[in-house]
């Protein structure tokens, strides 16, 4: 996944709720702060966990979440209800009022869908895309990302657990932590798996898994000639196998006895 610093560029309307057409924003303060070579550090899994909260609770303060009442947020919570515990996993949604045409999920089971991708999917394709990034939970792909980008940019400098207690990061290493997770990728491999796992999520509630590839098909759309959707559409658009993932689900669906919805 790529996140893009906060940029106002205009407004966007949804129903009668407003928000301002920024996009993720990533804290750069700390890039000042040398290369130095990154220390041996050993991170217990929940050392990384402890590490992903307070990341994500730094993302939440620092991007315009949806309150309760607006009609995003309400959508959102009634897409995903009684996914709160969900195949082992503990799960929370919350709406980034952006315009980034994207949606990640964190190892501690934070699930955030930015407004642009919302605008731009069906319910059923939203939820799609959920599941794909439930997967890269669930499969560990997020929690290893991770813990490589906390050993390349907030710990380089050698901070580390000490006597079993992580921690805590400063918000400089927070601004290097997000950078690194922001041009971190996952493999073709990590990527097919999430996908299988979306597919497999739609279907298991009750979902025609068509969706899957038609989630894809507008991902692929927005990450055309335009520049501003280039901005936005971070989530599948840099990877070059993206049409082959298309005609697996695809073809998978068709497969299973699943006709495309009109």
């Amino acid at each position: 996944m790529k996140l893009l610093r906060l940029g106002i560029t205009g407004i966007f309307a949804f129903g009668t709720f407003f928000y301002a057409g920024a996009q993720i924003k990533l804290n750069k303060k700390a890039l000042e702060s040398g290369s130095k070579a990154v220390k041996a550090v050993t991170l217990s899994d929940s050392e990384v966990i402890a590490y992903t909260k307070e990341y994500i609770q730094w993302m939440d303060e620092n991007n315009p979440v949806a309150p309760p009442e607006d009609v995003l947020a309400q959508r959102l919570e009634k897409l995903t209800a009684g996914l709160n515990s969900y195949d082992g996993l503990d799960l929370n949604f919350k709406v980034y009022l952006v315009r980034d045409i994207n949606a990640f999920a964190c190892a501690d089971g934070s699930v955030r869908v930015c407004a642009g991708l919302m605008d731009n999917m069906s319910d059923e394709e939203v939820l799609g895309v959920i599941g794909h990034e439930i997967g890269h939970v669930k499969n560990t792909d997020s929690k290893d990302a991770f813990r490589t980008a906390l050993l390349t940019s907030a710990l380089k400098d050698g901070v580390s657990s000490q006597g079993g207690a992580a921690a805590t990061l400063s918000d400089s290493q927070l601004g290097d932590l997000s950078e690194a997770v922001a041009n971190s990728a996952f493999s073709r491999k990590q990527e097919s798996k999430a996908d299988e796992y979306g597919y497999k999520f739609l279907k298991d509630n009750d979902v025609n898994p068509w969706y899957m590839a038609m989630a894809f098909e507008k991902l692929l759309a927005t990450s055309g000639d335009n520049t501003e959707k280039k901005k936005g559409a971070q989530l599948f658009s840099s990877h070059p196998d993206t049409e082959k993932r298309i005609k697996a689900s695809a073809q998978k669906a068709e497969k299973d006895g699943f006709k495309r919805p009109e």
